[in-house]
């Protein structure tokens, strides 16, 4: 199990990290106080499903946060491996995003920001020399922050930027979480062949009738070769996760087939693809 601990300045960017590992399949808690760690990571341990953890942990947690060290020597006795990810920017920056949230730094009791950000600082000077990778955020835009985490993690970028492909019928509304909404309507109908009717896009009669239209081909073709093009693009920006739903009438027919074609073709181009039907999922 790999255990990623986040921590660092108030305002250097660990929100925006925890999303990233979030985003590229990490188990992610936020705000955990030291001390909890290793009893979570011992929890999820039961799951196997679960892989990759990361937790942020800072002086939020104010007297709790001094528990880390010994946190940190109970995770090494457990012989659980940790990387420790820290962030800090400069206290212009920090002051700077501090002033245009308009939220309190959580060491500002009195309402000093400045004062706050360096007794912050002395309060994690021992973190900080404990840390595995330091990154400094003063002048970086999220999708640095995004590039520069994958570098240190390793990660694969194509591999690690999930794809969700779900078929659905307009008769029953949009997904709302997608990105992309397609519309496979004015394909011919399997739901008016009286042998069809009955079948989903499952049954191998209902996909050589959807296929088998010269239409149908180029329309996935088409569909697949832009988000081959804007899936980089995509990543640039700092996005790693990409929701896309194709709809039919009923969601029974030609979506199901479209959506399976769609996910089949980003798998064989080494994207992690997970596909489902939701109107399937309701007649069970």
């Amino acid at each position: 199990m790999e255990l990623v601990i986040i921590t660092g300045q108030s305002g250097a960017g660990k929100s925006t990290a925890i999303a990233c590992l979030e985003d590229i399949g990490y188990y992610c808690v936020d705000n955990l106080p030291p001390a909890m760690i290793s009893d979570l990571v011992k929890h999820l341990r039961k799951d196997a499903s679960i892989e990759k953890i990361a937790v942020v942990t800072d002086v939020r947690g104010r007297r709790f946060f001094s528990d880390l060290d010994r946190s940190l020597q109970a995770l090494e006795k457990e012989k659980i491996n940790y990387r420790i990810l820290f962030l800090e920017a400069s206290e212009k920056t920090i002051l700077m995003r501090y002033q245009e949230t308009r939220r309190e730094h959580p060491l500002a009791d009195d309402g000093d920001t400045e004062a706050a950000i360096l007794a912050e600082a002395e309060m994690l000077e021992g973190i900080r020399t404990k840390a595995d990778s330091i990154i400094n955020t003063t002048g970086m835009k999220t999708a640095n922050l995004y590039s520069e985490i994958m570098k240190i993690l390793g990660a694969d970028g194509q591999e690690q930027f999930r794809i969700s492909v779900i078929s659905f019928g307009f008769k029953y509304g949009m997904p709302d979480e997608a990105d992309w909404i397609i519309d496979a309507r004015f394909l011919p109908n399997p739901y008016y062949v009286e042998s069809l009717k009955r079948l989903t896009g499952r049954n191998k009669k209902v996909r050589d009738f959807v296929l088998g239209f010269s239409e149908t081909r180029e329309f996935i073709d088409k569909m697949t070769a832009t988000f081959l093009d804007l899936i980089p693009r995509y990543r640039k920006e700092g996005k790693y996760h990409l929701d896309i739903a194709v709809g039919c009438t009923g969601g029974k027919h030609r979506s199901v087939v479209i959506a399976a074609e769609i996910a089949k073709k980003l798998r064989e181009n080494g994207y992690n693809v997970e596909l489902s039907n939701r109107e399937l999922r309701k007649s069970r």
